[in-house]
C-alpha cells in the first residue's frame, strides 16, 4: 500500500470517527412530540376527573368520546411532527434514530393497549380494564425515557424513567377512586409535557 493510499485510509477513519462523534452530540429531537402528548392526554385525564368526581355533569358516553378525540388530535399532530423532525439537522443520527424508535414502540403499544381494552369493555359491558391503563402507560413511558437515556448519554433522562417506573404501581393504589385521573394527569404533565419542553428547548432551530 503506498503512502498515499494509507494516508487516504488514515483520513476515512477519521471521517467516520467525527461523524460517530457529531451523532452522538447530535440534540434529540420530538420534544413537542412529548409536548403534545402531555398536554393533550393530561388535559383528557382532568376532564376524566371532573367527571368522575361529578364537578362535570355529563354521561358516561362522556368517556369513550373524550379519549376517542384526544387519540385523533394526538396522531394528527404526531403526523405533522414527525414530517417536521425529519427535516430537522440530525434526524439521521444512531441517537435520534434509536430513541424514535423506542418512543414509536411506546406510542404504537398504547394505541393496542387502548383498542384491547375497548374490546374488553365492548364484550363484557364493563370498563374495568380501563383500571389498569394508567399504570401501564407510566410503565411504558419509562422504557422509552431508558432507551433515550442510553442513546443520548443525558443521565437525567434516567430520573424521568425511575420516576415512571415508581409511578406505575403507587397510581394503581388510586384505583376506583377520581383521584388516579388526578395523578395520571399531573404524571403526564411531569413525565411528558415538561421533559419535552426541556428536549424543544435543545433542538436546533435551522433546517438543512
Amino acid at each position: 500500500m503506498t503512502r498515499d493510499q494509507v494516508q487516504s485510509v488514515h483520513d476515512d477513519i477519521a471521517y467516520m470517527k467525527a461523524l460517530a462523534q457529531e451523532g452522538r452530540r447530535a440534540p434529540l429531537l420530538g420534544g413537542r412530540i412529548l409536548i403534545i402528548a402531555g398536554l393533550v392526554f393530561g388535559v383528557a385525564a382532568l376532564i376524566h376527573y371532573g367527571v368522575d368526581s361529578g364537578v362535570i355533569a355529563v354521561s358516561p358516553m362522556a368517556y369513550p368520546v373524550l379519549w376517542g378525540a384526544a387519540m385523533l388530535v394526538f396522531f394528527g399532530a404526531l403526523m405533522v411532527e414527525i414530517r417536521r423532525c425529519d427535516r430537522k439537522p440530525g434526524a439521521g443520527s444512531a441517537g435520534n434514530r434509536a430513541a424514535g424508535a423506542g418512543w414509536m414502540g411506546v406510542g404504537l403499544a398504547t394505541f393496542v393497549m387502548f383498542l384491547s381494552m375497548a374490546v374488553i369493555a365492548w364484550t363484557t359491558g364493563r370498563s374495568d380494564a380501563f383500571a389498569i391503563f394508567p399504570s401501564l402507560i407510566f410503565a411504558l413511558y419509562g422504557s422509552g425515557w431508558a432507551v433515550s437515556a442510553t442513546m443520548s448519554g443525558q443521565k437525567w433522562q434516567w430520573r424521568l424513567a425511575i420516576g415512571c417506573w415508581i409511578a406505575a404501581p403507587l397510581i394503581a393504589f388510586l384505583i376506583g377512586s377520581p383521584l388516579m385521573w388526578l395523578s395520571y394527569a399531573a404524571g403526564l404533565f411531569l413525565f411528558a409535557l415538561v421533559p419535552g419542553l426541556i428536549l424543544a428547548r435543545q433542538e436546533p432551530a435551522e433546517t438543512v
